[in-house]
């Protein structure tokens, strides 16, 4: 009767269907929730604010060591610190994983070349440790490169650019087999010697990610400029060709290199402040750099000449030498202070004469008339060059009362002489001399009056009216500049219109 009893069992369908079903539904409700973390498992719950969530997705793993420790359970999109959009992770981990130091920190690798993430925990060594619930800041740190952001990089031009580089380089490795056999040769030297550079680079206080950082802010103000700086990298190739005829000089540069930068380690931040007011002045170097543009070809042809004078400043500097020492001695000598502090006195001697002549070469441009013109007065050849070509005009010695003799009674007249005069004056010219002309009025405008007319007829206040001299050196109203003159006193300028005047209030 037994065994018909367990026969009855295990044969009735119904009895076996109803199990299985059971069977199945269980399975089913444990991998459903398997995505929320196994049912009556202990977990601890950690957030994690991001940057980017890198198309991480609900159910990705969280691992340790290359071990499961958890899953992620949520993905929010939230506000980060300055205003920037960021992600928040719900990590659910395994209360064997807890507890976790304060100082740990988070990073999105990828599982697969397919896109698959998952969230590595790196666990600091702090001896604070984070409560359940607790949120962690990640950095840019926590989001390594993609593959395809890698390979992105890789566009038509940089392509056709790396065929170049390699036909280049082919081209300069061929028939270098000896160079490359003996650099492989020393590269175990090499390498034995990266380790501690390395360590240093990769020590905080070394700050190579902010190098990094101001490499690409590099990189992206130099774009622009891209075609001027791959000109600059062809032709400096003449540099580098001057530098390959001397190659002992280069040896001695190169030796001579440690020393230049001990010193430069020494004295660089002695300099710091320097460069802090210099980097404050950018602004208005730039424009200075714009309009260096418009200058550069005349920059370029006086370095071009430049380029051949300068072989000759050798002698020179050494001609120069003596000078430099007399300088010196001039500077230590004891009378050299007393001479400079007579400068002074000298100066404010000088001052109304040269407030007087200014305008005559600023507004009235006599200085520059009076060299258009010398050309013609010497251009008569003798013996020994060239001479003089006019005559100084003078009184006639055999004039009897001319304007150099002595005696005479009476200055000339105009018109017809006089017959009662004539025996006594005899044959005589007018009298032309207008000395101390004007160049500007009292105000500061043009009054050129030196060269402007013809002399008058008469001009001299307190004479009798039937003499035709003039010797008021003042011309009635302004005469207005000369052909090439200018209006008035260029602005900033003191002057005086009469010699030995005091000066007015400078132009505004």
């Amino acid at each position: 009767m037994r065994s018909r009893g367990v026969s009855s069992v295990a044969g009735n369908p119904v009895l076996i269907g109803a199990i299985t079903t059971l069977v199945v539904v269980v399975a089913v409700f444990l991998a459903y929730n398997a995505n929320q973390g196994l049912p009556f498992v202990p977990t601890t719950e950690l957030k994690v604010e991001t940057p980017d969530a890198e198309r991480l997705v609900v159910g990705n793993e969280v691992r340790e060591g290359g071990f499961r420790i958890g899953q992620v359970t949520e993905i929010e999109p939230v506000r980060r610190d300055g205003g920037a959009a960021g992600a928040q992770l719900t990590l659910k981990l395994d209360k064997a994983a807890a507890p976790i130091p304060a100082d740990s920190s988070v990073v999105i690798r990828p599982r697969s070349a397919l896109g698959l993430k998952y969230v590595e925990l790196v666990r600091g060594d702090s001896g604070r440790e984070l409560a359940d619930g607790a949120v962690l800041t990640a950095t840019e740190e926590a989001i390594p490169p993609e593959l395809d952001d890698f390979f992105s990089i890789f566009d038509e031009p940089t392509r056709e650019n790396i065929d170049r580089n390699l036909e280049y380089f082919g081209g300069g490795f061929a028939g270098r087999g000896p160079a490359i056999n003996r650099t492989l040769a020393a590269l175990p030297e090499l390498l034995g010697d990266l380790p501690p550079v390395m360590r240093t680079l990769a020590a905080p206080d070394t700050r190579l990610v902010r190098f990094f950082a101001e490499l690409e802010d590099a990189a992206r103000i130099a774009a622009p400029l891209s075609d001027t700086l791959a000109r600059g990298f062809t032709e400096m190739a003449d540099t580098f060709e001057a530098f390959s005829r001397d190659p002992q000089a280069l040896r001695d540069t190169i030796a001579g290199s440690p020393a230049v930068l001990d010193e430069g380690i020494r004295s660089l931040p002695a300099q710091r402040p320097f460069l802090s007011r210099l980097a404050a002045i950018s602004d208005e170097v730039s424009g200075s750099a714009r309009a260096l543009r418009a200058s550069l070809p005349s920059v370029n042809r006086a370095l071009a000449s430049g380029t051949e004078v300068l072989p000759r400043t050798v002698a020179f500097n050494e001609k120069l030498e003596g000078t430099l020492r007399a300088t010196r001695e001039l500077a230590a000598s004891p009378t050299t202070d007393l001479t400079l502090a007579g400068l002074t006195t000298t100066m404010d001697t000088l001052n109304p004469t040269l407030r007087y002549v200014g305008p005559h070469v600023t507004v009235c441009n006599y200085w520059t008339y009076f060299w258009t013109y010398l050309s013609d007065h010497l251009s008569e050849e003798d013996a020994t060059g060239t001479l003089q070509r006019i005559q100084v005009k003078q009184a006639p010695a055999l004039q009897r009362n001319s304007l150099a003799s002595f005696g005479a009674t009476r200055p000339v007249k105009g018109g017809e002489i006089d017959p009662v005069q004539k025996d006594l004056m005899g044959d005589a010219a007018a009298l032309h001399a207008q000395l101390y002309g004007r160049a500007v009025n009292e105000k500061g405008e043009a009054d050129c009056e030196n060269g402007q007319r013809g002399y008058p007829d008469r001009l001299a206040e307190g004479f009798p009216a039937d003499l035709p001299i003039v010797v008021d050196p003042r011309t009635p109203g302004d005469q207005g500049p000369t052909f090439k003159g200018s209006p008035r006193v260029p602005e900033g300028q003191s002057f005086t219109a009469e010699p030995g005047g005091i000066a007015p209030p400078v132009v505004p």
